[in-house]
């Protein structure tokens, strides 16, 4: 059998990490074959690809010779399809060690951060990729300018991943660099409490190779081996090695001077960029220097970028009428998101919707998921999404609908989602959630088109 015949399965194949590894190994002339529980967009796109997926626990439909098998931690440990291939003799290895092996071959930049990393990790992998460095990327979303949530150079010397720290996959990485955009509790499910969080950055901190360097937010601190070279970075933090000043909005566009510990880079031009990504573009362009890239090349990418789908992703901008979705999935994340557009829109009636994510974190932040929606004028919540989990009793929507102090407040299934929407009848309306959400958006769109008589 030659390299090109090697066939690999996935198990959760449609996951953003999963289907970035699939179009990997695909993209080097191998059979990859996968399960699903459900056929989304994304895995209509690997069919599409020339991948073979399936949608049913069955394992007379995985193949029969298999050279690797990648799985899912978020694959329950009774999956027909798991129990079968582990009893089966050939390798079983987790997402994170497979990605870890291709990472650590080469440079890595690592991006790890409750939020913020999948946009950071997304603007330095569009840095290098349109400088004279190059670097092949693994996202953890997909980046517009790339249509993808992979980019594949074989002659680049550096990788760029997201680090994901549930299940403690980023412990898998040995980065030259590495980020850290935020350590906010998360994952309390794997973790238990937030110490123990906090410790996995410190440790994944700790794996960073002393002949690169770690970038860390300027608020977060950790106990780093004194023989990593430390930078901070802020948005307006000036006791950092790298920060923003002189901050102006123009027509949509943000405009901020790049202060870092050489010279100060004037005129940074962001367009369409919510106000929070400026942070993170100051960690990227951090990063994007280190590595050699020129102030040339680091201006036109910064500006030429179009952000991550589903990172505060315009879907219809109009002079009367905006809808905006996000993956915020997390109180500071939905806080931050809605900060921004009451920022560009001060004078609209903003109409948001939130699908939970998890029972476990609905129930670890309930008052805090309360808290940040608040400041919408109208407050939909549908149900939650479990993914992995299975059900805890007494934890529902209920939970976060009970805790918010005001009478714009509905609850409703995504059947009804559309009536009540256009009832509401929002100027802005931000859509928000990790789950399924995403499979309504076309709805939506369609619907407030021909509300609004949008062509």
């Amino acid at each position: 059998m030659t390299e090109s015949q090697k066939t690999y399965y996935f198990l959760g194949i449609g996951g953003i990490g999963m289907s970035a590894l699939a179009r990997y190994f695909h993209s080097l002339g191998y059979r990859v074959c996968g399960y699903d529980r459900t056929r989304t967009a994304l895995t209509r796109q690997l069919e599409a690809e020339g991948m073979e997926i399936h949608y049913e626990e069955d394992i007379n439909q995985i193949p029969k010779q298999l050279d690797l098998v990648i799985y899912t931690p978020a694959i329950p440990a009774d999956n027909q399809e798991f129990v079968y291939l582990q009893q089966l003799g050939v390798p079983v290895k987790k997402r994170a060690v497979v990605l870890g092996e291709i990472a650590n071959a080469k440079k890595c930049i690592a991006v790890a951060g409750s939020h913020g990393k999948t946009t950071t990790t997304g603007l330095i992998a569009h840095i290098l990729h349109n400088s004279h460095l190059g670097c092949s990327a693994f996202l953890g979303g997909i980046a517009k300018n790339f249509d993808s949530n992979l980019v594949v150079n074989h002659d680049s010397e550096f990788v760029v991943v997201e680090a994901d720290e549930y299940d403690r996959s980023f412990l898998q990485l040995t980065p030259l660099f590495s980020v850290i955009t935020s350590a906010d509790p998360d994952h309390l499910d794997i973790y238990g409490t937030h110490k123990n969080l906090l410790d996995a950055f410190a440790t994944f901190a700790n794996k960073t190779n002393p002949e690169g360097g770690l970038i860390l937010k300027s608020s977060l601190d950790f106990e780093i081996n004194e023989n990593i070279p430390m930078a901070r970075y802020s948005f307006d933090d000036l006791e950092a090695e790298y920060y923003t000043w002189n901050v102006r909005n123009y027509k949509g566009n943000y405009y901020f001077d790049f202060h870092t510990p050489e010279k100060v880079y004037y005129d940074i031009e962001m367009i369409g960029s919510p106000l929070y990504n400026i942070e993170n573009a100051v960690a990227a362009m951090a990063v994007a220097l280190k590595c050699g890239v020129t102030e040339d090349e680091l201006r036109a990418a910064v500006k030429s970028f179009q952000g991550i789908r589903r990172r505060f992703d315009y879907r219809i901008k109009t002079p009367d009428f905006v809808f905006i979705d996000d993956y915020a999935h997390h109180p500071h994340e939905i806080e931050t998101c809605i900060q921004s557009v009451k920022l560009l829109y001060p004078d609209k009636r903003v109409v948001g919707v939130f699908q939970p994510h998890l029972y476990s974190r609905t129930a670890n932040f309930a008052d805090g998921f309360a808290q940040a929606l608040m400041p919408l004028d109208e407050i939909v919540l549908l149900d939650i999404y479990p993914a992995r989990e299975k059900p805890i009793p007494g934890v529902t929507s209920h939970l976060i609908l009970h805790k918010i102090n005001k009478m714009n407040k509905y609850l409703c299934s995504k059947e009804d989602l559309c009536d009540i929407l256009v009832a509401l009848y929002p100027e802005v309306l931000v859509t928000m959630g990790a789950g399924d959400i995403d499979a309504l958006l076309p709805d939506i769109q369609k619907t407030f088109e021909e509300e609004h008589d949008i062509h």
